[in-house]
């Protein structure tokens, strides 16, 4: 049985600040905290009714350097969800660096003040379906462990290194090193006209203001989603996590053409 103060711990971890300043997040639910534990993640703590505990190899309970069976009250005061899993788990936040080097000979995305959890979480999903294990954000934008983008990638973040670093360094190294940048505009080429590489940004600009005026200059080719049809009412554009799925795979056909 968890203490209250362990209870009450894990719940600051829904903040950021509390995140920043132990270094831990939380991962929440069946399916998730078995794919973490299945790639071999070390978690903190684990709680979990038992049950779920019980349903586990003993190998896989050893990756939790604290397993503890807790009530469906208990999951209800630390979840960050409206009705709580059987399972949630405290991990240590991974931060790989980022080598300009490395990162620079394959397709990256970078996103641009995305503010929307939901949506970033998307997008890490997007680009983990379609191959891309990069994403570099502004830090503006949305916490990578804030719980709702862990919930949204479904498992994904697994496979996507996301970092943090200040866009216009970022792609000015891009701009030295040759490396193609592609924006979405409304005024782009249209999507299947584009010239692909195998390395290049794809950058995503923010829900409501699009690509920042100051990141415009680094961009070497304008790309546009055109509608199929006619327009209609009330649709004058993508989400920003519908867009990127869509370019996404639009670049990873294009590899195979």
């Amino acid at each position: 049985m968890l203490s209250k103060n362990k209870i009450r711990f894990i719940s600051s971890l829904k903040t950021k600040k509390a995140r920043d300043e132990e270094n831990l997040y939380v991962i929440e639910g069946d399916k998730l905290v078995r794919e973490f534990l299945n790639a071999g993640i070390r978690f903190k703590i684990l709680a979990a009714k038992a049950e779920f505990l019980d349903s586990l190899p003993p190998d896989k309970l050893k990756l939790a350097d604290d397993a503890e069976s807790v009530s469906f009250e208990e999951l209800r005061q630390m979840s960050s969800l409206k009705t709580p899993h059987n399972a949630l788990a405290v991990l240590p936040m991974n931060k790989p660096s980022l080598n300009y080097d490395e990162i620079f000979r394959k397709r990256i995305v970078a996103l641009d003040c995305i503010q929307d959890p939901g949506n970033l979480g998307t997008i890490i999903r997007a680009a983990a379906w379609f191959g891309i294990n990069t994403i570099v954000c502004s830090p503006d934008s949305v916490d990578m462990f804030n719980p709702k983008v862990i919930q949204s990638t479904m498992g994904a973040i697994l496979h996507v290194d996301v970092h943090y670093a200040e866009l216009i360094y970022f792609l000015k190294i891009a701009k030295e090193k040759e490396v193609p940048v592609y924006g979405t505009f409304l005024e782009g080429k249209p999507l299947k006209n584009i010239t692909r590489r195998e390395n290049g940004v794809i950058l995503f600009g923010n829900e409501s203001k699009g690509i920042s005026a100051d990141l415009k200059q680094y961009i070497t080719e304008k790309i546009f989603i055109p509608a199929g049809g006619r327009s209609k009412p009330g649709i004058d554009s993508l989400n920003v996590g519908m867009a990127a799925a869509v370019t996404l795979y639009e670049f990873s056909a294009g590899s195979s053409h």
